[in-house]
């Protein structure tokens, strides 16, 4: 698999990667009749992209952080729904980065997760 974060392949693979392929809330016009049918306005259908890490060092954590650090980046992953890879823009939300283990000066960190969603 090849990931790339605006052109650059990523510092470190994650040891999880799921992709979800969302509808975005329906539109106002979504509405049922007395029988019960749907109609229904989808206003897009979106990526929403989770990522995990296993250990990783200061260097990479850092690196892997800093690259999502814009407000919108590209990300060319493969997506399950085209069958091939693709790029798209996204933004990440919280980045939770727990704590490992220090070995010396170097800190170690484990579990790092991102969920990136498309603009």
């Amino acid at each position: 698999m090849e990931l790339k974060v605006n052109g650059a392949l990523i510092a470190a693979y994650p040891s999880k990667f799921s992709v979800t392929t969302m509808d975005l809330d329906d539109g106002d016009s979504t509405t049922r009749t007395a029988d019960g049918t749907l109609n229904r306005d989808r206003i897009a259908v979106k990526r929403q992209i989770d990522m995990e890490w296993g250990v990783l060092t200061w260097v990479q954590i850092s690196a892997l952080l800093k690259s999502m650090n814009n407000v919108f980046f590209e990300l060319y992953y493969p997506d399950p729904q085209i069958g091939t890879y693709t790029t798209k823009t996204f933004y990440v939300g919280n980045r939770p980065a727990p704590f490992s283990v220090a070995q010396g000066d170097q800190v170690l960190w484990s579990g790092l997760k991102v969920t990136l969603t498309e603009q």
